[in-house]
């Protein structure tokens, strides 16, 4: 997700700004969820505040492992890590939530550059980029996607 600096505008486009990952059917497998990403080209035309749709993208009772690319500043400069969210709401399936739980690691060691974790059990740990930056680290951050505090 992270390495488009050396491609072309229009290869930067496809790359990912966010994923969401879920288990297979059979429960045997971490997928790619269908529909369940945002392109950095998406990002001004169909989709204008990313991290707003990323949350929209969270499923309401089901767990969810996701990535999002973060751009942000600090008071030395400006940089963009790879966050990893568990979303584990807490009115989904127990059983799905041990599995989720087991295989969380197993996909983080595929996942390389990851900067930052978070675990969201509401919609309320990550309403919005107030919340993010200080699961992210807190008042040293400026601003957060581009939108001060």
């Amino acid at each position: 997700m992270k390495v488009c600096k050396s491609l072309t505008p229009e290869k930067v486009k496809q790359h990912k700004k966010t994923v969401l990952f879920c288990l297979s059917e059979d429960k045997e497998n971490i997928i790619l969820g269908e529909g369940n990403e945002i392109l950095v080209g998406d990002m001004g035309q169909t989709v204008h505040d990313p991290y707003t749709t990323f949350v929209k993208m969270l499923p309401d009772k089901n767990y969810r492992y996701a990535l999002y690319d973060t751009i942000y500043e600090t008071m030395e400069s400006k940089k963009e890590d790879l966050e990893f969210v568990f979303w584990a709401p807490e009115w989904a399936l127990l059983t799905s939530k041990m599995i989720y739980a087991s295989s969380k690691n197993a996909i983080k060691k595929k996942l390389t550059g990851i900067k930052h974790e978070l675990q969201a059990n509401c919609y309320e740990e990550v309403k919005d980029h107030c919340t993010l930056a200080e699961k992210l680290g807190g008042s040293a951050f400026i601003p957060l996607e581009g939108k001060p505090f």
